[in-house]
C-alpha cells in the first residue's frame, strides 16, 4: 500500500517524476547511494522524529546528522526518533522505505539546508527499492515543507 499511495501521489500532484523500482534493496543510504549511482550525500534521508504529542518528519542528506543543540533550539526539546514499530504506522511506510510523500496521516515536514548542496537528491519512495530522483526545492514545494538547519554533515 505504502509504495502505492506515494505513486498515487505523483500521479496527482507530479506526473512529471517517475517512481524508480530496483530489484535490490535501497533501505540504507549505502544501498540506496550505489543503487542510484550517486554519493550518500545525495540520498535524502526521511527522519521520523516525536516533538511532544506530535510526529514530525526531517528529510535531510544521507551523510548528515542531527545536531542536537540545533534541533534542542529549533524544537525546544531534545530530539526523539520514534520507535521502529511507530514509523509505519504514523507514515504508512516501513523503515528503510520513509519518505514525506503519500503519507498515512498528516504530519509536518522539514527539510534541512543540507539538502540545497545538490540539484538533484534521491529520497526513498515508500518502499524498501523505490526512490525518486527530485531537487530539494521540489519536495519542499509538493510537501509544503518548511527549510530549517538542524544536521551536521
Amino acid at each position: 500500500m505504502s509504495l502505492t499511495s506515494v505513486k498515487d501521489f505523483f500521479s496527482q500532484n507530479a506526473p512529471d517524476i517517475d517512481v524508480i523500482e530496483l530489484q535490490q534493496s535501497t533501505a540504507t543510504v549505502a544501498l540506496a547511494a550505489e543503487g542510484h549511482g550517486v554519493e550518500p550525500a545525495q540520498i535524502a534521508k526521511t527522519l521520523a522524529l516525536r516533538v511532544g504529542d506530535d510526529v514530525i518528519l526531517i528529510v535531510t542528506r544521507g551523510d548528515a546528522r542531527l545536531d542536537n543543540k540545533k534541533y534542542k533550539a529549533r524544537f525546544g526539546t531534545k530530539a526523539r526518533m520514534l520507535g521502529f514499530d511507530e514509523v509505519e504506522a504514523e507514515t504508512g511506510h516501513p523503515v528503510g522505505g520513509v519518505c514525506p510523500f503519500g503519507l498515512a496521516k498528516p504530519h509536518s515536514i522539514y527539510c534541512d539546508l543540507s539538502l540545497k548542496a545538490y540539484d538533484i537528491v534521491v529520497p526513498a519512495a515508500g518502499a524498501t527499492n523505490a526512490a525518486v530522483h527530485i531537487s530539494p526545492a521540489r519536495i519542499a514545494e509538493l510537501t509544503g515543507a518548511e527549510w530549517i538547519d538542524v544536521s551536521e554533515a
